[in-house]
């Protein structure tokens, strides 16, 4: 076997956990998994969260709103630190920092502690984009779309899993005298408590890059990815006109993505008139369906960039997102239950799948700054939910109003089924809406160029990926 170039993996190989790369690829994607099962993790629990605490339904709202906008701030600041400190420190402190928040919303007694923490909760939400900084610096460019596809779409995953996981730690320590009312912050404990640990397991099994850790590499005066300084990089960054197109589009499927998810159980309910459980069912197969469908957004963003060049994993965005923005519109006009759930996969299909797509273009933009890069789009997700879940809000507020006040004095079991109506209405209404907006956003992505040097570089690493692969095969 002849002497490799380079040390970065040019293939996702899950078995060889020998490989540096690949150790790091499982060890990102759980930790991963872990935020985002903890941030999520309250919402099968939120009827008694809202009884318990006696939490308004503004109140209730807010914590869905909250728990989107910390993570802006904290995926904006994160990409920055990863440039300049390595991605195997900021996972390690996010994973030990966040448990914190995790752990307290299990022991908050008042509205406004619940609230809190919902909101500092939300910065592990950062972790997705220092994955996809690891991930970045771990693959080779033939590779990179689908790897950073995989790791996101099986750490979206347990946004998802946490409707069946979280009830099944409930059930687990009321099984051990636990009273059934407080199960829920046991399990938030528990689920806090394995974040903390998954920090300490990055401390010590991963490193920043296949050669070493940056400080290491820059204490031996060897060539540090990414090495220029961090604050001309992340200047050159938000400069760069494609990255807040990306902002916008990451916004348009990782947002409202985060946003069904956090809307759809009351949505099925309502519109369907499904029980609890049967609702949560269903949206859990829409998460699910992270295990693949993220995967083949980047395994064709990376086809089409070896077959069309960088404009080709542009095009495949572009027909994605504007797929995702058809499907969410249909969906919402949906009465029929079969047919709402045949449309709601294919919305969760193609949604996944332009969040892949988006990744598979980030590293081409600026490889001096993919953590700055990394952060700025990936802020723009939570940006995203945070508008769309705000739209629901106002929307849903003002028919139940009017739902109120058509039905007053008609009992309080009338009045409470015209406010469901009303909302299912006007959710139905804001999906309408929001996907038309996805597919105006598929159509601006279209001004995301590449110059012919960019082509050139690109086509060149591939070529030379190639080669390297025979080389190791051969």
């Amino acid at each position: 076997m002849k002497t490799v170039v380079t040390t970065k993996a040019t293939k996702l190989n899950l078995t060889d956990l020998k490989s540096i790369p690949i150790r790091t690829f499982w060890i990102s994607s759980i930790a991963f998994f872990m935020c985002f099962f903890s941030w999520f993790g309250i919402v099968p629990f939120m009827p008694d969260v809202v009884r318990e605490l006696g939490l308004t339904p503004n109140q209730k709202w807010n914590a869905v709103i909250l728990a989107v906008t910390g993570t802006v701030f904290a995926r904006l600041l994160i990409g920055k630190l990863c440039d300049k400190y390595g991605p195997r420190l900021c996972y390690t402190w996010l994973l030990t920092l966040g448990s914190i928040p995790v752990i307290l919303s299990g022991l908050a007694q008042t509205p406004t502690q619940f609230l809190v923490c919902r909101f500092l909760i939300g910065f592990i939400g950062a972790s997705f984009v220092i994955t996809q900084v690891h991930t970045s610096l771990m693959f080779a460019s033939n590779i990179v779309g689908t790897a950073n596809a995989t790791s996101a779409g099986w750490g979206n995953l347990g946004g998802g899993a946490n409707r069946l996981g979280m009830p099944l730690i409930a059930a687990a320590v009321v099984s051990f005298g636990v009273a059934e009312t407080d199960a829920w912050r046991y399990a938030m404990i528990i689920a806090g408590s394995i974040c903390f640990a998954m920090g300490i397991v990055y401390y010590f099994f991963t490193q920043d890059t296949p050669e070493g850790n940056i400080k290491e590499l820059k204490e031996k005066g060897k060539k540090v990815p990414n090495a220029k300084k961090d604050e001309v990089g992340f200047l050159e960054a938000i400069k760069d006109y494609r990255v807040w197109i990306l902002f916008i589009v990451y916004a348009a499927c990782f947002g409202i993505e985060l946003t069904v998810y956090g809307t759809m159980d009351d949505y099925l309910q309502n519109t369907f008139k499904l029980e609890r459980i049967t609702a949560g069912n269903i949206v859990l197969s829409f998460a699910l369906m992270n295990i693949f469908a993220r995967t083949l957004g980047g395994f064709f963003g990376d086809y089409f960039g070896k077959t069309k060049g960088l404009r080709g994993r542009v095009l495949f965005l572009v027909a994605i997102l504007t797929v995702e923005g058809i499907m969410l519109s249909v969906f919402s006009t949906m009465t029929s239950l079969i047919a709402g759930i045949i449309f709601l996969v294919a919305f969760s299909l193609s949604v996944q799948m332009a969040e892949g797509a988006t990744f598979s273009v980030v590293p081409f933009i600026n490889k001096k700054a993919i953590g700055a890069i990394s952060g700025v789009v990936g802020a723009g997700g939570n940006v995203g939910a945070f508008l769309a879940a705000i739209l629901l809000k106002s929307k849903s507020a003002v028919a139940e109003k009017i739902a109120i006040e058509e039905h007053q004095g008609m009992g309080e079991a009338l009045i409470k089924a015209a406010q469901s109506e009303a909302a299912a209405s006007a959710v139905s209404s804001g999906y309408l809406m929001i996907g038309a907006l996805v597919i105006v956003t598929g159509i601006c992505a279209l001004a995301i160029k590449f110059s012919a040097q960019d082509e050139r570089v690109a086509k060149k690493e591939i070529h030379q990926t190639a080669a390297e692969f025979a080389t190791v095969n051969g």
